[in-house]
């Protein structure tokens, strides 16, 4: 399984997990929809962790940086 997700994507999707786990802990969201949020939560961490998108795969997507000898840093997508 190779790296496909770059630092911000990982800082973005730990900040969105950390702001549904507030949500959800305030009791502002209820129902289905905290299920929902809170297994969205749980993948945003996992994959975080892991640096690997299931769902940039298949499409060819990546916000892992490349770097080149002598090149500037170029995102891919």
């Amino acid at each position: 399984m190779k790296k496909n997700m770059g630092r911000i994507d990982q800082l973005l999707r730990l900040l969105a997990a950390a702001v549904i786990a507030v949500l959800l802990v305030a009791g502002m969201v209820k129902g289905t929809a905290a299920v929902v949020l809170a297994i969205l939560a749980a993948v945003f961490v996992i994959t975080t962790f892991v640096g690997f998108c299931p769902l940039y795969a298949p499409l060819g997507l990546s916000t892992k940086g490349s770097k080149k000898p002598g090149g500037p840093t170029r995102i891919d997508v």
